[in-house]
């Protein structure tokens, strides 16, 4: 229904990955290499799939990822998004690339919001952002330690997203068809004022940086530990380190203070070619050694996807491209609905198994290559 619905360039800036793609299909992939091992003969008479985050209970063992510019794909976007998780009691990450204020995303959620924070703009902006969650109510910061440039996603080159979003009439000619195909978007778009300048990253001096700017702002903007430490001298929250591959990354983000980190190569929208997160997780949770809560990102697309992560030592796991088909679709509807999927999922796959919560999933209901490194 998402492709359907939208111009090529936004379906693919959604649904694409980096250079070949490799990672891409891998993060998919990897969990076909983790079989389950079923109890069978038991019954029990429900499944519990709340977790506990951060010191908040969810209702549901997955959080909603951040996506960058929610807003292109639904004029509702992030909002919708929010709304959408917190009626079904768990918690929503907004991206610092967002179409959104804060303030109204978190506002519109019934349940935890957390703010993924990137330094675009500088420190100067990254402070301002991070009192204004602190005001709002947002309950951690994610900090995305991935992206010292933006990955080469070649989909969008091909698909001419500079030239759309930023060039001349004359540069932008030769992919607007694909964007008059799909008239419904295109009508929505200009309803809700086209493109927007992100409200998020508010320059000194200057106000909201366009949208335009983003590639570049990455690219001056590379999270060091020593801005990690900055960061935690600002916010006295929670602050989960996020796109950790190695052990060694996870444990210079836990002696650095972090509360939890996420297992993540960013949807293999970064560097291509790297392991997919549920293959990493393992090595993630030995080098944590129980310090941190350990999260994963990156390939879900099954409720059985998220039980396999938690047999492998997750506390949650975060959906990102997941829930965003369900919003390109139907905007919070479309959410619900993906939400919903993933739910019946779950309680489906924990039934076969023969568990009767996500608490008590272990190692022992999985089997694992001997080429994983063992947690």
């Amino acid at each position: 229904m998402a492709r359907r619905r939208l111009p090529k360039a936004v379906f693919d800036y959604l649904d694409g990955g980096a250079e070949g793609e490799v990672t891409l299909r891998e993060n998919c992939r990897a969990f076909q290499d983790v079989s389950f091992r079923p109890r069978h003969a038991v019954s029990f008479p429900a499944c519990d799939l709340s977790t506990r985050v951060l010191g908040f209970d969810l209702a549901l063992p997955f959080l909603l990822a951040p996506i960058g510019y929610s807003r292109l794909m639904h004029p509702e976007g992030e909002i919708a998004a929010a709304r959408a998780a917190g009626e079904a009691g768990t918690g929503y990450i907004l991206s610092t690339i967002s179409g959104h204020r804060l303030e109204d995303v978190k506002a519109g959620s019934s349940g935890p919001v957390f703010y993924q924070l990137y330094l675009m703009g500088g420190r100067a902006a990254a402070e301002d952002v991070i009192h204004r969650a602190r005001a709002a109510g947002c309950s951690a910061l994610v900090v995305t330690i991935d992206t010292p440039v933006s990955g080469m996603r070649e989909r969008d080159y091909r698909n001419g997203v500079r030239e759309l979003v930023s060039g001349s009439l004359r540069e932008k000619l030769p992919f607007l068809p694909q964007v008059l195909a799909r008239p419904g978007w295109l009508i929505n778009f200009l309803r809700d004022g086209g493109i927007h300048p992100l409200p998020n990253v508010v320059l000194p001096g200057k106000g909201p940086m366009p949208l335009v700017d983003i590639n570049a702002a990455l690219a001056s903007a590379a999270v060091t530990w020593a801005d990690l430490r900055w960061i935690r001298e600002l916010w006295r929250g929670p602050i989960v380190v996020k796109g950790v591959l190695t052990g060694e990354d996870a444990r210079r983000a836990v002696d650095e203070g972090a509360a939890a980190v996420s297992v993540s190569n960013h949807g293999g929208r970064q560097l291509d070619c790297v392991s997919a997160p549920v293959r990493a997780l393992p090595e993630v949770v030995a080098a944590v050694k129980g310090q941190a809560e350990v999260w994963m990102d990156g390939g879900v697309r099954r409720g059985s996807d998220i039980v396999k992560a938690f047999c492998l030592g997750a506390r949650a796991v975060l959906c990102g491209r997941a829930y965003a088909y369900g919003m390109a679709a139907a905007g919070k509807a479309g959410v619900s609905r993906a939400i919903e999927i993933l739910r019946a999922d779950l309680e489906r796959t924990l039934r076969l198994l023969g568990c009767p919560s996500m608490t008590k999933l272990d190692r022992s209901y999985v089997n694992v290559p001997a080429s994983w490194q063992a947690g």
